[in-house]
């Protein structure tokens, strides 16, 4: 208990804090709310003004240097909670450049069978622990919240950075701790690795001269195994659009409702076969019914096991397509069965640097050679100096081959709304962007006051 000029007693009784000091100061008398404000005020005072110990004061200088000789990293993962990720693992250095980084952690994914994701988590030593890589994985589950999911992304990180932490002093400061495993429940799986999900919703918005509501549904059923996969789904949507323009009315309607299906065999490293199967209806497509049927084969360059890492596929197909369609198309068609075949190549590689994924596929129809399209899609990120980033969204398609364009023309919101497509030789979609980020290389706090800059707090995302 310390004793102040101004007669102040501050005690501490469960962080309860008294004032025992006069009624008046300087002939000002005190009333109970001031009170409290003077003496919190003068608590904090006391609190700031506290002089730190020698052997406080040398201990925390100990830390900070010892944390100065731990390893520099970089986490190289664009969906990552990289706040949780500082507050959690504290033995380390982040930095914000990887050419500054002892240590590049590059985190891929994968979606697994059960609806969850393989995390796969690639470190490569630079520097003073060139040569020194290590490989580790983390598998969620669908049903697993994303607390749980960066759980065990952080466990995983921890395991793979020991090999470097041993290394450096601060070593010394870390505890391994190991906790007895839970002997697994043995019996059969009853669902036989299927795993199917469903999914609903509704937008509605309006105003005094519009209003637009727009429902849709899903189903999907899957099962995947080391030996085969199966992919099925049933997709149904339903959108209208209502317009008050001076004395005029409009009304635009939208339908679709789609079945896909998708069987495939693994027969190597490098070889698969299969085949695919597709019933559709849609409005803005002119289809009263198109059913599809498409058995494929594909070849891998690099072994599936490196997929998170690197591919390169080609993708032959070879199809059938019975169609009839709602209106009578521009080439006087009602209903027609067509022959067709594609091949597409897709070329995915991630690396340090940076990544690259583009795909380039090529179709026709066999009865008329010249009914053909060429699209290529492609997504590539560039880190390209020391804090500056590139990247680029494309894609483009040469299109020859519109057979199910309705004859007759479009109506003005047919064409504004897009409810039916129209006829165009090609499309292309192009975003560009740079980003240089400089000053001190060290990203290690976080304070999450007003809101947090990374990708701390909660967070609420919809998947497509």
């Amino acid at each position: 208990m310390s004793k102040h000029k101004l007669g102040v007693y501050v005690r501490h009784f469960s962080g309860v804090i008294t004032w025992t000091g006069p009624r008046s100061i300087h002939g000002v008398r005190m009333k109970k709310t001031g009170i409290g404000i003077l003496v919190i005020a003068l608590a904090l005072s006391v609190i700031a003004a506290a002089p730190v110990s020698a052997q406080e004061a040398g201990a925390k200088s100990d830390i900070e240097d010892l944390k100065k000789t731990a390893p520099k990293i970089f986490i190289d993962c664009g969906d990552c909670d990289s706040d949780y990720i500082r507050t959690e693992i504290t033995f380390v250095n982040y930095v914000r450049d990887r050419k500054e980084a002892q240590v590049h952690i590059l985190i891929t994914t994968l979606r697994t069978g059960s609806g969850g994701r393989e995390y796969t988590l690639s470190f490569t030593g630079q520097n003073e622990f060139a040569g020194l890589d290590d490989t580790q994985q983390y598998y969620s589950n669908k049903t697993d919240t994303e607390d749980e999911v960066r759980l065990g992304m952080v466990n995983a990180l921890k395991m793979g950075l020991m090999g470097y932490v041993a290394r450096t002093p601060i070593s010394g400061r870390v505890s391994i701790d190991y906790q007895q495993e839970e002997k697994p429940k043995t019996g059969a799986d009853k669902w036989k690795s299927w795993v199917f999900s469903l999914s609903g919703s509704g937008h509605f918005s309006g105003e005094t001269s519009m209003n637009s509501r727009s429902l849709d549904a899903s189903f999907s059923a899957g099962r995947i195994t080391p030996a085969i996969k199966i992919a099925l789904s049933l997709s149904a949507e339903y959108e209208k659009d209502h317009f008050v323009y001076e004395d005029e009315t409009i009304d635009s309607l939208s339908k679709g409702l789609e079945f896909e299906g998708l069987v495939v065999r693994s027969l190597s490293d490098h070889w698969s076969a299969g085949g695919y199967f597709s019933a559709e209806s849609s409005t803005y497509q002119n289809f009263e019914s198109a059913v599809n049927l498409a058995p494929a084969i594909e070849f891998d360059l690099f072994p599936y096991s490196q997929s998170t890492r690197r591919q390169l596929r080609f993708l032959y197909k070879f199809g059938f397509k019975a169609v009839r369609y709602k209106e009578v198309t521009i080439f006087d068609k009602v209903r027609e069965n067509l022959w067709n075949e594609s091949l597409a190549t897709t070329f995915e590689i991630k690396e340090k640097w940076g990544s690259i994924s583009a795909t380039l596929e090529g179709s026709h129809y066999f009865h008329d050679f010249r009914k053909n399209r060429l699209a290529l899609f492609t997504i590539i990120q560039l880190k390209l100096l020391k804090g500056l980033n590139a990247y680029l969204v494309g894609s483009g398609s040469r299109v020859r081959d519109q057979l199910s364009l309705a004859k007759g023309s479009a109506s003005l919101d047919e064409v504004l709304l897009r409810r039916r497509q129209l006829r165009t030789n090609y499309n292309y979609f192009i975003s560009v962007g740079l980003s240089y980020t400089f000053g001190s290389i060290f990203t290690n706090v976080v304070n999450p006051r007003f809101g947090s800059e990374g990708s701390g707090g909660v967070q609420i995302s919809v998947e497509d």
